[in-house]
């Protein structure tokens, strides 16, 4: 199943952020970050417990079923009297849902996370970044596997020289994608479509903010 993952931000930066800020409401969600705990029910009974410790009232919380859903205005109607009490939301949600949540409400609003990838669970409480999202992909010429998130260097045009054994010079233990991808090919019969030089990556695949229009 593909996350959002997100990782807890300094304590540091978040007292930052909610520097004058006496009353709290706290949010968190029960997919992703659940699922990371950085912002599931026992995070954010910790980070309740946190911010009282500091003098701030938390006038309640709430862990949403799916924060960056538009149904979230239903769960937050229920918990309305203690937003209003709140003159900020601390928000335990990948930057999706603090953004959903922020067009909701109309309440001054504070990431606790920070958003880092787009993510499978490839092991027990292991993440791996599967998609940056860059816009110009060419998985249909390396047999399926991405170079951009599976090699350490994002190489479009590959291996580089530090391949050795078919590990990554970076990681030592992380097979080398390119040798991967050459490997799939020969198995596909395909190492032609490797042999194509690939122009440039484009960094600016999609212009931003990027929009879809189906018609």
């Amino acid at each position: 199943m593909i996350r959002s993952i997100t990782q807890p931000k300094a304590e540091k930066e978040i007292d930052l952020l909610l520097s004058g800020s006496g009353r709290i409401f706290i949010i968190g969600c029960g997919t992703c970050v659940t699922l990371t705990r950085t912002g599931g029910e026992p995070e954010v009974r910790a980070m309740q417990e946190q911010l009282s410790g500091k003098g701030k009232l938390i006038t309640g919380h709430l862990v949403v079923p799916v924060a960056c859903d538009n149904l979230t205005a239903d769960a937050l109607d229920e918990y309305g009297h203690q937003i209003d009490q709140a003159d900020t939301l601390l928000i335990m949600t990948c930057a999706f849902g603090v953004q959903t949540i922020a067009r909701q409400l109309k309440k001054m609003v504070v990431p606790a996370l920070d958003t880092l990838f787009i993510g499978k669970e490839t092991a027990a409480g292991e993440f791996s970044e599967i998609c940056t999202q860059c816009g110009t992909c060419i998985i249909g010429e390396t047999g399926g596997i991405c170079p951009v998130t599976t090699c350490h260097k994002g190489l479009v045009n590959g291996p580089c020289g530090g391949t050795d054994s078919g590990k990554c010079e970076i990681d030592r233990r992380k097979d080398c994608a390119w040798t991967m991808i050459y490997n799939r090919l020969m198995d596909l019969g395909r190492l032609d479509s490797m042999r194509r030089l690939q122009p440039p990556r484009n960094h600016l695949g999609e212009p931003t903010p990027g929009k879809m229009i189906l018609s």
